[in-house]
């Protein structure tokens, strides 16, 4: 078989103080920290999309990434057939143990339904060998709903019942690709699920029509007996002006209030918190605290540019807050770190996904050790616990108890006459203390 990465041998861990631009030197996969290796705690997963699929175009020029694989010719198929051999060379070459895709990342559509699901099947195929051979998983699989033009009003959420069950369809034979493949987590992003101007929508039924879709879904994966996670990816906008999924909060609300809480967590994406206004810290934390976290999308958007840019993470402080909710979190579970990022437009060589991918690998296990250091010192859990002591005995306990109406707390206020004294947040202390882990 063909390497299609010849100058890049599999990438070595070789310390903090290696020059080396092809290694690592801080993700060792079977360092221990916390009783985890760290091939455990992060389990890295590389998309299918941007890695394989990406041509470097923004929305002001088309791609230019030089893509040698692709100028070898062949039908669509042959040419999707041949990417899958470049994609797990590259992702055995990271030693990252999952990846994760959409069906028409994978395969290319065909003259109709019949001819597309057929050309999935053949991919599957290959995908399912190469699985084998490498020991690599799928962390998850998903269906594109959105690029194709059928999808302009929505997928789930259109105007158009018969691009309601066209989605459907794709679905169900996205989930029947996913169980083939052993995947254990299913992902829904509702990229154009939402409306541009309210004046053409009855948002309530679109609304409605979603949920129906993703309790159809469920009936689906559960007659199959596909044994995989459904999760909800936020985004707050773009492409649509307003998407459904538009933070965890959102999400979370929407999946209450149409009984889907138990079915479903949240696959959350650093770059789409940034889009909600948000930090990945905020999101990350709001679903925890309900045990709603499921699975990361781990990139980083430019704050200085307006949509959704999906670079490579590299902040120290960003991964260190998103491994600490993690490690409180007792880890993701079946879940895992996906890097749904993209080399940018200048960086057009096949080489350059190396150096993203274990820059990324690098930030997060460095993140890691970080987060640990910062948990056993036991510093910030303490300051937290005696800022809420109020809580623990007297009246705070009662309260939460529910032990105290108003007129007991009438009582006990008159009886005290005021609030005898707050005491400082401290945020710029704890901001310096966190400094000091951070090397």
């Amino acid at each position: 078989m063909a390497a299609y990465f010849p100058d890049v041998p599999a990438i070595p861990y070789e310390g903090p103080d290696s020059k080396n631009p092809l290694a690592f030197r801080h993700y060792n996969p079977s360092e221990v920290v916390d009783g985890k290796t760290m091939k455990d705690h992060l389990r890295f997963a590389v998309c299918y999309w941007h890695t394989i699929c990406g041509t470097g175009s923004d929305p002001f020029g088309p791609g230019c990434a030089v893509r040698p694989w692709d100028d070898l010719g062949g039908t669509p198929l042959e040419v999707a057939l041949r990417r899958v051999d470049v994609f797990f060379e590259l992702v055995t070459k990271l030693g990252v143990p999952f990846y994760c895709f959409h069906d028409r990342d994978v395969a290319p559509e065909g003259k109709d339904l019949k001819e597309t699901n057929a050309n999935l099947d053949a991919v599957v195929k290959k995908l399912k060998a190469k699985q084998q051979e490498t020991g690599v998983q799928l962390l998850w699989g998903t269906a594109n709903l959105f690029s194709n033009k059928r999808f302009v009003h929505g997928a789930s959420t259109s105007c158009n019942a018969d691009v309601f069950a066209y989605a459907g369809a794709q679905v169900k034979k996205a989930l029947e690709a996913t169980k083939e493949l052993g995947g254990t987590n299913y992902v829904f992003w509702g990229g154009r699920e939402g409306y541009h101007n309210l004046y053409n929508t009855d948002l309530k039924r679109e609304f409605d029509h979603l949920a129906k879709f993703l309790h159809l879904a469920i009936e689906y994966r559960n007659s199959i007996k596909l044994d995989a996670q459904f999760l909800i990816e936020p985004k707050p906008k773009e492409p649509t002006t307003h998407q459904y999924d538009s933070d965890a909060a959102a999400c979370m609300a929407f999946l209450r209030t149409y009984g889907l809480e138990k079915e479903f967590k949240l696959n959350l994406e650093t770059n789409h918190a940034t889009l909600a206004g948000h930090t990945m810290f905020h999101e990350m934390t709001y679903a925890a605290s309900y045990g709603m976290l499921g699975s990361i999308d781990a990139n980083r958007g430019d704050e200085l540019i307006g949509w959704d840019t999906d670079q490579f993470p590299t902040n120290l402080y960003t991964t260190t807050q998103m491994m600490m909710v993690i490690l409180g979190a007792g880890g993701l579970g079946r879940g895992g770190l996906n890097f749904d990022a993209k080399v940018r437009r200048e960086s057009f060589e096949p080489v350059d996904l190396f150096h993203a991918h274990i820059g990324g690998m690098d930030a997060f296990a460095q993140g890691l050790k970080i987060a640990s250091a910062i948990r056993k010192d036991g510093g910030l859990a303490k300051f937290v616990k005696e800022r809420y002591a109020s809580w623990d005995t007297g009246i705070g306990a009662d309260i939460e108890a529910g032990k105290a109406d108003f007129a007991k707390l009438e009582a006990y206020m008159l009886a005290k006459g005021d609030v005898e004294k707050n005491t400082s947040g401290r945020q710029e202390m704890l901001e310096n203390y966190i400094n000091r882990f951070i090397k």
